[in-house]
């Protein structure tokens, strides 16, 4: 494929200096509002500093490769990704993930802007290496790993993916009340809502609720301890769910709390909530679907898998 025919969309996103001024409108007023907070401004300045280096660096490289676009990440949601495109993401691991759920088997080049402030467990590359393998990039010669992620639809036709976790619950702190159904088994649950991981978030938000699990309660299954200590690998084609301060009341119970979800056997969770029920994946409540009562959700194993070069 000539350069002038390949397509090159380059994932950004603000800095924190970039998201302050939008909020405070100058510099000036960015760094009084900082200062009054007792930060230190001259760190927003050099990661900014920093950042706008690796996007000068970046995109001169990937222009000589193809017909650059720039994304703002805020954009994603709406963006149709062409099928035979190349992602590059310059950004932090969340970003990473946060792209990969809207491709569809697109390869994805993941690059850490700033290696000293970010450890990049995502970002297998720096803006430096860019220059030494974009070739092989191109050509689509350089290895992959596969990522399951897990999809979620709802009954009115609302489809949205995860590449970390999946949260079903709602918007505020009151309980949320659902039914949920899994390996011929169904309860009615009061609780703080449901985490369902991939492989790649299991080390994520599915440890933070089953260590508090394990506080509470003292034991826990021996698989969801493992789980706990280890997560499970990001190819791995299943998914797992836990449930967050389940209530066993006359109401509702409490023994459908945590399991596996393969890909021949989807979870199924019917809303009772008549308001602010919620599903939201990757942590971004922005593009959450709305999940009122008399809904079902369906969750389950994606049936195409991320690409992250490597």
């Amino acid at each position: 494929m000539d350069a002038t025919d390949r397509k090159i969309v380059l994932v950004t996103r603000k800095t924190r200096l970039q998201d302050m001024v939008v909020r405070y409108n100058t510099v000036e007023q960015a760094k009084f509002q900082a200062e009054h907070l007792g930060l230190d401004f001259s760190d927003f300045l050099a990661e900014d500093r920093t950042y706008a280096q690796a996007l000068a660096s970046v995109a001169d490289v990937l222009e000589r490769h193809g017909r650059l676009q720039r994304l703002d990440r805020g954009f994603l949601p709406n963006f149709l990704f062409p099928p035979g495109c190349l992602v590059v993401v310059l950004g932090q691991d969340g970003l990473v993930a946060n792209t990969l759920k809207y491709l569809d088997g697109q390869p994805l080049l993941a690059i850490n802007p700033d290696p000293a402030r970010w450890d990049g467990v995502l970002l297998p590359f720096t803006a430096e290496d860019l220059p030494k393998i974009i070739r092989e990039v191109v050509v689509d010669r350089r290895k992959h790993r596969e990522v399951t992620m897990a999809r979620v639809q709802t009954s009115d036709g609302q489809v949205l993916r995860a590449v970390n976790d999946l949260f079903i619950g709602v918007r505020s702190h009151v309980s949320a009340r659902y039914e949920i159904h899994h390996d011929g088994r169904s309860e009615r649950h009061s609780s703080s809502g449901v985490i369902v991981s991939t492989g790649l978030g299991s080390t994520g938000w599915l440890r933070s609720v089953l260590t508090g699990a394990m506080g509470v309660s003292g034991k826990v299954a021996k698989e969801a301890k493992q789980l706990r200590e280890h997560g499970f690998p990001a190819a791995d084609p299943r998914l797992v769910f836990s449930v967050r301060e389940p209530f066993p009341s006359k109401w509702s119970q409490a023994e459908m709390v945590f399991g596996q979800v393969q890909a021949d056997e989807p979870l199924r969770i019917r809303s009772l909530m008549p308001e602010n029920g919620v599903i939201f994946s990757d942590g971004i409540e922005a593009d959450a679907l709305d999940f009122r009562v008399g809904m079902e959700a369906v969750i389950a194993v994606d049936p195409s898998r991320g690409r992250l070069l490597l």
